[in-house]
Parts: C-alpha cells; sequence; structure tokens
C-alpha cells in the first residue's frame, strides 16, 4: 500500500515491544475522493492518521502571509520572472519529533509475527498535534513551508533550485504558477450576472428574526469567497448566517460571474515605488453607527495589501503606519530600501491629530514617531482623487 510505503521510505516509525511504561495512540484510516478541475474522481487516496492523544506545548507552524505573497509576485513581475509552483510530497512525515511518542499498529495491517507489538515513531504521523511545528523546524532549513512558489531571473537559477530541493526532499513540480474557482459547486454556474457585489439600496443587518440557511452550504460559500478574497478585495465583507445573508452571498457570486477579469494585475517593469491610501466612511455600520476605515498598499501599480474595518476615522491612519512598517521590512529582504514613505488620506482631522502631538497623545503615538523620524508622510488628497473607497468601505455604485 502506497502510505506505508511511505512510511517505510521516510523512516517514519520502528516496530519495539509494548512496554508498560509506553502509552500507544490509536490509529485509523482517512479515505478520500481527489477530484481533478473537472470534478471527476482521479484517485482515491488512504492517510494514516494518529487519533487524539497527548498535549504538547510546540504545535504551532506559521504559514506565509498573503501580503508576502503578493509583494513576491509583484517583484518578481516587475523583473519578468517566471513563476512556479512545488509541492512537497508527503510533507508531514519529514519532521524529526522529539517526544517519545508510540502508536499502534494500523487496523487491517498487523505484523503476522508481532501483532502487539507498538510503533515508536521516529517522525511526525498525521494527526498529531505538533506535526505542523516539526514539518516547519525540518522545512526552515531549507525553504518556507509544504506548497512553494518561487521564481528566478532565468531557467537555469530555477532549473538549479529545484535539483537543490530534490537531494533533500521528494518534490513534485507543478509548473507554471495558477489558480481557478469554480462556481459550479453550488449551482451557480447558470446564475445571471450582477454588475456590483452589494446592493446600495438596502443596508444589511443581523436580521435576528430572519430564516435560518443550511450553515454547511453557506460556510462552503464563506469559505470559497475568502480563498477568492486573496485577489478580490471589492467582495471582502460576506460573514452572517440568515436567508437575507445567503440571497447577499448569491449575489457576490453573482458579481464573480459577471466580472472573472477583475483581479489583481502585475505588470513587467513596474515601478517598485511604495505608497498607501487611507480612507473611511461616516457611522457607515446601521448597528452601532461606527465608521469603517479602508487602507491599501501599492508597490509601484501593484496593489499587495489591503485592510477594512470598524473603528474611528482618527484611527485609520495607525494601521496603516502598522502595515508600511512591516512592508519596508520585508521588503529590505529584496534589497530594497526607501525614505519617506506617502499615505495619501482625504481626512484632514486625521493628518491633523497625526501630525500635532497636543492632539490625542494616549493615540497617536505611533503616527507621530513615525512621522517625526521620516519613515511617513501623512499627504492631503482630494476625496476624489481616492483609489480606495468604493467596494471596500462603500458599496460600489450601481
Amino acid at each position: 500500500m502506497h502510505e506505508l510505503e511511505n512510511f517505510e521510505r521516510y523512516q517514519v516509525w520502528v516496530l519495539v515491544e509494548h512496554t508498560p511504561h509506553c502509552n500507544p495512540i490509536g490509529t485509523k484510516w482517512v479515505f478520500k475522493n481527489k477530484q481533478g478541475e473537472d470534478g471527476v474522481v482521479v484517485r482515491n487516496k488512504a492517510r494514516l492518521v494518529a487519533q487524539e492523544g497527548i498535549d504538547y506545548e510546540k504545535t504551532f507552524a506559521p504559514v506565509a502571509r498573503l501580503e508576502a505573497i503578493l509583494i513576491l509576485l509583484a517583484c518578481a513581475a516587475s523583473k519578468g520572472f517566471k513563476m512556479f509552483q512545488m509541492d512537497m510530497m508527503s510533507a508531514f512525515l519529514n519532521g524529526f519529533i522529539e517526544e517519545d511518542v508510540y502508536v499502534r499498529q494500523p487496523p487491517g495491517f498487523e505484523h503476522p509475527t508481532f501483532p502487539n507489538r507498538v510503533f515508536k515513531l521516529q517522525k511526525a504521523l498525521y494527526g498529531l498535534k505538533q506535526v505542523s511545528q516539526a514539518w516547519y523546524e525540518r522545512l526552515r532549513k531549507f525553504i518556507y513551508m509544504d506548497d512553494i512558489i518561487f521564481g528566478g531571473s532565468s531557467h537555469a537559477l530555477c532549473s538549479n533550485f529545484c535539483e537543490q530541493m530534490s537531494k533533500e526532499f521528494e518534490i513534485s513540480m507543478m509548473g507554471e504558477l495558477q489558480l481557478f474557482l469554480g462556481l459550479q459547486k453550488f449551482k451557480m454556474a447558470d446564475a445571471s450576472p450582477q454588475m456590483t457585489p452589494m446592493s446600495t439600496s438596502t443596508m444589511l443587518d443581523r436580521d435576528e428574526d430572519g430564516k435560518e440557511v443550511d450553515h454547511k452550504v453557506y460556510r462552503g460559500m464563506i469559505g470559497l469567497l475568502l480563498y477568492l478574497t486573496a485577489t478580490r478585495p471589492d467582495i471582502q465583507f460576506i460573514a452572517s448566517l440568515r436567508k437575507s445573508h445567503r440571497t447577499a452571498m448569491k449575489r457576490i457570486l453573482r458579481y464573480v460571474k459577471y466580472t472573472p477579469e477583475f483581479g489583481l494585475w502585475y505588470f513587467v517593469d513596474s515601478s517598485l515605488s511604495l505608497l498607501g491610501f487611507s480612507d473611511s466612511n461616516h457611522a457607515g455600520c446601521q448597528l452601532d453607527r461606527k465608521s469603517t476605515s479602508s487602507t491599501c498598499r501599492f508597490l509601484g501599480t501593484s496593489l499587495v495589501s489591503w485592510s477594512s474595518r470598524k473603528h474611528s476615522s482618527v484611527a485609520t491612519s495607525i494601521c496603516e503606519a502598522k502595515y508600511i512598517l512591516w512592508m519596508l521590512a520585508t521588503l529590505r529582504d529584496y534589497g530594497l530600501n526607501y525614505g519617506r514613505i506617502p499615505i495619501l488620506c482625504d481626512s484632514s482631522s486625521a493628518i491633523s491629530v497625526a501630525k500635532n502631538p497636543l492632539l490625542h497623545s494616549s493615540t497617536k503615538h505611533i503616527d507621530r514617531d513615525n512621522y517625526e523620524k521620516g519613515i511617513i508622510d501623512i499627504v492631503k488628497v482630494a476625496s476624489e482623487s481616492q483609489v480606495v473607497g468604493e467596494g471596500v468601505d462603500k458599496a460600489l455604485i450601481n
């Protein structure tokens, strides 16, 4: 069986006597049908996993921030790099573990001579709480996580990278980087299109007296759209659980169908200058009358980061400053250094508070410190010149 062959190949475990001091964890089989792009089953997959057992302190494994991935893609596009995708085969089986962990033999595959023995794990097993952490500790010596995107200025450099990785891990090259999304999952492939993601005449609320909907289907829609928001900031507000909200959700799917060409476009020879925008509406939430503040960051002409949240409009530039500082640190890894970063804002009061140490001193120290250090420069622009607003803190206009 392919799964157990992987365990032997990666030397995941060794068969040992079941002594009184060991408390073996159970194992079970998990079966899954792997489908292709057309929904047809292409492979039946069986995975052996550990059942619940001991709690461990170190179980966290970091993942790449979306902004970090978009910055990489923007820089690669600017330099004309080809981007490729690589997958690590049986990734978690590569991670060494520090604890003594014993598991029972797989159901149906007990050793014919020693059926009562147990396996002592040398590497991580799917289902263990520390499996992600173990894999991260193993892989970080070489690269970041198991789904890898990379590019280079020449095909020879990319080939050399693949060769070096294949010496240490079993990899699968997936060709040039590509993503796709299918609406047929929710039977909306033939739905009538919409020109905007939400109605400008109807304001959604919690609708506590509204009819409930199928939670599983609704959450599936949420998950699909959350994935898509990685390149579509115009559809990022999509969470609630009533019939009126499902109707609004389906409108977003129809809007996605109408606007397949929308998304993030990164161009060759684009400037890599860094620029930020901030904006907010006024008391846009019907429930608490809070404003919705939005910010976005461009690397040249490439949108690489955005955010939107409810709070006071004055607080918007605080969030913007934090994002800019993180991006500056990330871009230094690419050998890019910047002077004062302009943040364009149409709120005179927010600019005054950020620059004046006498105003709101308890909340604006972040902006003032960075303004005085020459890291950021908050610049007044006319409202009509803002690139952030409609679709981020306001509905798009029909």
